[in-house]
């Protein structure tokens, strides 16, 4: 069976159920999405780490979050068939709610529940807790 793209050969049995079964539509953009925010999260790699450099902690958390999920949007849609000719419109679409951090940060009020200005403080009580 002769493939219009290349994918890793790990990934050509999922292919083929795409092709089978239409439910399994965006399965590969799923898998791949997920995934390399957990390959992210054990690896302690994080774009927020160097935007923190460059600016405020709040600010770095939440254009970071947002510019590792236009990455993860991007490397998906790039790997899934059914997806591919709409990557570049997935990021463009990605982009745009950025334009409203300036407006949100300005105008929201965020809760003292809020997970920017709670993290620190609740993984410092974590790390010093004992886990069985």
């Amino acid at each position: 069976m002769e493939h219009a793209h290349e994918l890793p050969e790990f990934l050509h049995f999922i292919e083929e159920l795409i092709e089978e079964y239409s439910i399994l539509r965006g399965f590969i953009f799923g898998f791949i999405h997920t995934l390399i925010p957990l390959i992210g999260f054990y690896t302690g790699w994080s774009i927020n780490r160097l935007l923190k450099i460059i600016s405020n902690g709040a600010i770095a958390g939440i254009v970071g979050i947002v510019l590792a999920h236009i990455i993860a949007d991007f490397i998906a849609a790039l790997a899934d068939p059914n997806l591919k000719s709409a990557a570049y419109g997935i990021v463009l679409g990605g982009f745009l709610p950025l334009l409203a951090v300036p407006f949100l940060e300005k105008y929201v009020t965020k809760s003292r529940y809020h997970t920017v200005v709670g993290d620190h403080e609740d993984l410092k009580k974590d790390l010093k807790r004992a886990h069985k």
